[in-house]
């Protein structure tokens, strides 16, 4: 389903959603641990869901309340666990592969179309140096793993995801010798290594690091009951925020902040360098915003999902944005540094693409016209913001949002947005 986005303004107060990451750690940990461990302030979404029944495939007894989970029984290690199908939720299949490679028998992890094209074999390989049988389509779900992992050393490379070095850190307390880890060449996305750390922390689970971001030693461990609180995410804060900029400044993002790393924290510099003032006062959030916008060069090496929230943001700026080091964008839902150098020129966007970002700058002429998000959430949200800002635009695949904020284009049409689905 498509939607048709007009011109319009926007004001009044507004929620920001629960961090995803945090809630797919959360629900992960609780269910290794189990004994009525609970995660609050959830973020229930298709991407979450999928954890949740990965785990309960895993044999973990978890009870939904609204915004909180509890685990009444954990992850079953020994069971036969049927298929696990993760939907369209990278996170998921990649924690879940090494949750897997700890049962003794075959156990097969698949996805959408979309998973299905994304590269696991870094995390295949290093699990089969630690005695698991992997096999997969040339590095990519469907995956078949049988374990089990008795642990030792693993090298495996950081330049592709993060998400690889957390599967492996949650997996690494439960093998019998623990794993000394070893991360090749520069790591990507480094807070949400961070984020998992300090999740497993929450769970009674401790993390040496002998080198950050390099090396790490996990010892034998047992998850232990806990209650963990998710806060807001910024990742979409960083879309509400952009959206405040473009088309209203009597906006109020409420949210509790809390004080665990995110990544996309950032956007709150990045905006202050662009020119907008934003203001943080206890769990409310404002901005005020310029008429035009400085640009500048930004590095989203530990936070590319901040690439859709600020690249629309040219729309506004006197000079280029300019977006670096974030070739593993190419590797999200979609290739998002493709899709926004294919799209945005169509509203008036130049746009120069390089490897690793893109260059942009307003054109101008700003026009309406039909924007293809591939189902992607994050663009699919970022071009309706775009179109509410110059109106008269289509945005295709509005149920993408469902995998991170699912009541998205109500929550904007509340505030004033004129987005509706066709």
């Amino acid at each position: 389903m498509n939607c048709s986005v007009e011109k319009s303004k926007i004001k009044g107060e507004i929620n920001c959603p629960s961090n995803k990451s945090y809630t797919h750690r959360g629900i992960f940990l609780a269910s290794l641990a189990g004994n009525n461990s609970k995660v609050e302030n959830v973020l229930l979404s298709a991407d979450t869901k999928a954890t949740i029944e990965a785990c309960k495939k895993f044999g973990a007894i978890i009870e939904v309340n609204n915004s909180s989970i509890i685990v009444k029984e954990a992850i079953k290690i020994g069971i036969k666990v049927p298929e696990i199908d993760t939907q369209n939720s990278g996170t998921t299949i990649r924690i879940a592969i090494g949750i897997a490679s700890l049962f003794s028998e075959e156990i097969t992890l698949t996805g959408d179309e979309s998973i299905q094209k994304r590269p696991m074999q870094p995390l295949l390989d290093a699990l089969s140096s630690i005695g698991a049988r992997c096999s997969s389509n040339d590095g990519k779900p469907p995956v078949k793993i049988q374990g089990r992992i008795s642990g030792g050393d693993v090298t495996i490379p950081g330049n592709l995801s993060s998400q690889f070095i957390s599967s492996l850190l949650i997996t690494a307390p439960l093998t019998k010798n623990g794993i000394n880890l070893t991360i090749e060449g520069d790591l990507v996305s480094k807070p949400y290594l961070d984020a998992t750390i300090v999740t497993m922390k929450k769970f009674g689970v401790s993390v040496q690091t002998l080198i950050p971001y390099k090396k790490y030693n996990i010892t034998p461990q047992i998850y232990k009951n806990a209650t963990f609180s998710v806060p807001i995410d910024f990742s979409s804060l960083a879309l509400l925020l952009s959206f405040t900029v473009l088309n209203g400044e009597d906006i109020v993002i409420k949210g509790n902040i809390g004080n665990l790393p995110q990544g996309d924290e950032a956007f709150i510099d990045f905006l202050e360098q662009l020119g907008v003032s934003v203001t943080i006062n206890e769990n409310e959030i404002k901005v005020k915003s310029p008429e035009k916008l400085k640009g500048g060069k930004f590095d989203l090496r530990n936070s590319p999902d901040l690439l859709p929230p600020l690249a629309i943001l040219s729309l506004i700026s006197s000079k280029p944005i300019e977006i670096v080091n974030v070739k593993h964008a190419r590797l999200k839902e979609t290739d998002r540094i493709a899709i926004l150098a294919r799209e945005l020129p169509k509203i008036g966007i130049k746009v120069l693409e390089k490897e690793d970002g893109l260059i942009l700058e307003s054109g101008g002429n700003l026009i309406g016209a039909k924007l293809d998000s591939e189902n992607d959430h994050r663009l699919f949200m970022a071009f309706c913001i775009a179109g509410t800002y110059i109106g008269n635009c289509i945005v295709t695949d509005s149920k993408s949002v469902e995998v991170s904020y699912p009541n998205f284009i109500e929550e904007m049409n509340r505030l004033g947005a004129k987005i509706q689905r066709i």
